[in-house]
Order: structure tokens, then C-alpha cells, then sequence
């Protein structure tokens, strides 16, 4: 069985999700906001975060600008 790259899989899950998904730029800006999660705190962090930020309907730049400012208080 052929593993599925992270973006056809992204692209899946938005479309059963009913949902659209992100860009390249938006995927980036994610990974930045779970990579500063899972970097100041523990990896359960990053998952989280990024979940957060999308219930709230945080910008990820936004986003980046709290886990960062975060970071800096750990």
C-alpha cells in the first residue's frame, strides 16, 4: 500500500471535511505556530494550539504573535 504525501492527505480530509484546504502559504504559517508550540512546551502543544487558533478564528499570523509570546514566558 502506497503511503499518501501529507498534502493529498490534507486535501482529502478538507473535502470530506466539507472544508477548504489551506494553501501552501497557510500551511507554512501553521507548521510555524506548531513548531513554536511544540518547541516552548510539550509536542501535545502543537496539535492543540493550531485546533485553538482555528476555533477561535485566530489569523495564524496572530497566532504565531501569542505561542511566541508565550514561548518567551517559559
Amino acid at each position: 500500500m502506497a503511503e499518501t504525501s501529507g498534502i493529498d492527505w490534507i486535501e482529502a480530509f478538507a473535502e470530506a471535511a466539507d472544508a477548504e484546504a489551506p494553501d501552501e502559504e497557510q500551511i507554512a504559517r501553521l507548521l510555524k505556530l506548531a513548531s513554536v508550540a511544540a518547541h516552548s512546551s510539550e509536542r501535545i502543544a502543537a496539535p492543540i494550539a493550531c485546533w485553538i487558533a482555528g476555533s477561535a478564528g485566530i489569523e495564524a499570523e496572530r497566532a504565531i504573535e501569542i505561542a511566541e509570546s508565550l514561548a518567551g514566558d517559559a
